[in-house]
């Protein structure tokens, strides 16, 4: 119950926006660029901010290295075993693979930001510099094998993931905290501010870019893509981080990243690189509805069975 209740502003405000966006409020071309004010500024700033000056407790980046390669492996393998049973196309497979195991950077680091506060907001920083471009190397290699994305080039993988706002605003604060970089007070103050716009803005940009019509008839590969996203992956992550680590925060805070929804921006990859973007999108809506319920439940279950 105290996590549903932790929870109920994040999905409020998702709410918020797709009721927003559905209005037509303040127009279709606000959304746009917001989402992308949002990627390249709110977000990398929020990230400088509560990195450089917060306490991880002890948990640095190298030591959730081996828990976040353990958790994606499985689950790539676990994903691998399901398109050969269910025998999806290419294409298919690549949006059951995005909605499998990407997660949504806005919603966590909300979620985690209500739940348990600034010291567990940096460990789910410093745990999303990780995965973010692991993720995108996974990502890119199942387009790659499943999509016929011949076009793919390696120097425009690596320049993205390198220029990636989320993972540079990770690396500064880490960078800042290290060398107890002191700010001046009137910048420090007008970053917090700043920052504090991130993560609601974030999760009114997400409820904005829920597309709840058209679902399809054969609607197999965004259920089973769900489950797995929202039950099977969370205890997958979870376990894995429990043979690394036995730091209940940490183990609390992949629990969320595990429990996540998938990116809203699988979709933009999806169309990029001739993924099934239709179903993409639908997953994407979907998992995001859901995770209103799959999330304080995961957390629920996982503290009744004592791993938190």
């Amino acid at each position: 119950m105290a996590a549903s209740a932790g929870l109920l502003p994040v999905f409020l405000l998702i709410l918020v926006g797709y009721g927003l966006r559905r209005y037509q409020f303040p127009g279709d071309s606000f959304w746009d660029p917001a989402e992308r004010f949002l990627y390249y500024f709110l977000f990398p700033l929020m990230l400088i901010d509560k990195l450089m000056h917060a306490d991880p407790q002890g948990v640095s980046l190298l030591k959730l290295v081996p828990p976040v390669l353990v958790g994606l492996a499985v689950a790539t393998f676990l994903l691998w075993l399901l398109n050969r049973i269910f025998k999806w196309s290419g294409p298919m497979f690549t949006s059951v693979y995005q909605g499998g195991i990407r997660f949504n950077s806005y919603i966590g680091l909300a979620a985690v930001q209500v739940l348990y506060g600034d010291s567990a907001v940096a460990i789910a920083a410093l745990a999303m510099a990780i995965m973010i471009p692991l993720l995108n190397i996974l990502c890119i290699l199942c387009f790659s094998f499943y999509a016929n994305a011949s076009s793919v080039n390696p120097k425009a993988v690596f320049k993205a993931i390198a220029s990636n706002p989320l993972i540079i605003g990770s690396v500064l604060g880490v960078v800042f905290n290290g060398l107890e970089v002191n700010l001046t007070q009137p910048i420090e103050s007008a970053m917090r501010l700043i920052g504090d716009m991130a993560l609601p803005f974030g999760l009114l940009c997400v409820g904005a870019a829920l597309k709840l019509t058209g679902l399809r008839a054969d609607s197999s590969p965004i259920l089973i893509s769900s489950a797995f996203k929202l039950l099977v992956f969370p205890m997958v992550f979870v376990a894995s981080a429990a043979i690394f680590i036995d730091d209940q925060q940490t183990l609390l805070v992949f629990l969320i990243l595990g429990a996540l929804p998938t990116a809203t921006s699988s979709y933009i990859l999806s169309r990029q690189l001739g993924g099934a973007s239709g179903t993409m999108a639908q997953i994407i809506s979907v998992q995001t509805l859901l995770g209103m319920v799959t999330i304080p439940l995961a957390q629920w279950l996982f503290t009744f069975v004592g791993f938190a």
